[in-house]
């Protein structure tokens, strides 16, 4: 069996695979021609598309670490009889962990201080002054794996109110965390001091944060991404981040990946920029790495996986 790792992944997940196939790993000059010979494939953020699954005649399987298969042709997949499939909630606690990071950075200056510090400005405190959040409104917009954890934390933490937003989710959901479920995006964006995203990236969620929903938002709001770039509008929440109408965004997300100087909102004061860390551990890196090893030698042995996506 030969297969190719095409993204950088743990040891945990390497080491295994090498017990059992013939590996070409993502540094390997031969990777390139992966399309003639793999018969398995393991992939983080690498784009494979319908041409890629016609090419690649004797592709059975790919194996996905993290959620998002958006940058995956799943509907070629099917076509051709490629098993997809994926490791959802291996990362869950890592991404909240970082929605409460950025947001708690974002409210209280962290990064702009510190690169001011850094650049040997000295600060006024009194003309830099941020946001205590106890308290505050909170508002998840997707209460999933992900979302709840992080609905847990604000409320444990911070005893924040919750407004929460899925209109996939059955009617009585999360009756064990306290919040008010609201029916649609608009209310939860003019009430709530932090919105945080937890969704994933469709045709129906692309640009779901555009300038008419920023512009309902309080002034100083916090905005807070770690699902996926393309949710968010990025020229307009540039425009209303620069115009100072909301008081920062958190960012792990973004539609061209990974941020650049050449993305303006990363030149903002206001704004914490990370490069789709969110899900970047120790622990979560090795789990999720040891699972999509595990998962493709599965379907390999004509068993069904974990988590099938196609």
């Amino acid at each position: 069996m030969k297969v190719y790792i095409l993204d950088k992944f743990h040891p945990a997940g390497v080491e295994l695979m090498k017990q059992h196939a013939d590996v070409v790993l993502w540094d390997d000059p031969d990777a390139v021609g992966w399309h003639r010979d793999a018969d398995a494939i393991m992939v983080r953020m690498w784009p494979l598309t319908a041409d890629d699954f016609d090419k690649a005649t004797r592709l059975k399987v790919v194996a996905k670490q993290g959620v998002g298969v958006n940058t995956i042709d799943l509907d070629a997949a099917r076509r051709r009889g490629v098993t997809v499939c994926n490791t959802p909630g291996v990362n869950s606690e890592a991404v909240a962990e970082m929605a409460m990071a950025l947001t708690l950075a974002v409210s209280r200056r962290v990064a702009d201080f510190a690169a001011r510090i850094r650049a040997g400005e000295v600060v006024e405190r009194a003309d830099a002054l941020g946001l205590e959040l106890w308290g505050r409104t909170v508002g998840v917009v997707g209460m999933g794996n992900i979302g709840t954890r992080v609905a847990r934390k604000w409320r444990g933490a911070f005893e924040t109110p919750l407004l929460a937003y899925d209109p996939f989710a059955p009617r009585d959901a999360w009756a064990d965390i306290p919040h008010e479920r609201v029916g649609d995006l608009s209310t939860l964006l003019k009430r709530a001091d932090v919105v945080t995203l937890h969704l994933p990236l469709t045709a129906q969620t692309r640009h779901l944060i555009g300038a008419a929903e920023l512009a309902v938002m309080k002034p100083q709001a916090v905005l807070v991404n770690v699902s996926r770039g393309g949710i968010v509008d990025e020229d307009a929440l540039y425009e209303i981040l620069k115009a100072g109408r909301l008081f920062g965004a958190g960012l792990d997300v973004f539609e061209v990946e990974p941020p650049t100087l050449a993305n303006r909102l990363v030149s903002l004061p206001n704004v914490v920029a990370t490069p789709h860390a969110a899900g970047s551990t120790e622990e979560t890196q090795a789990r999720s790495s040891q699972l999509v090893a595990e998962q493709l030698l599965d379907v390999m042995a004509g068993k069904e996986p974990l988590s099938r996506v196609a």
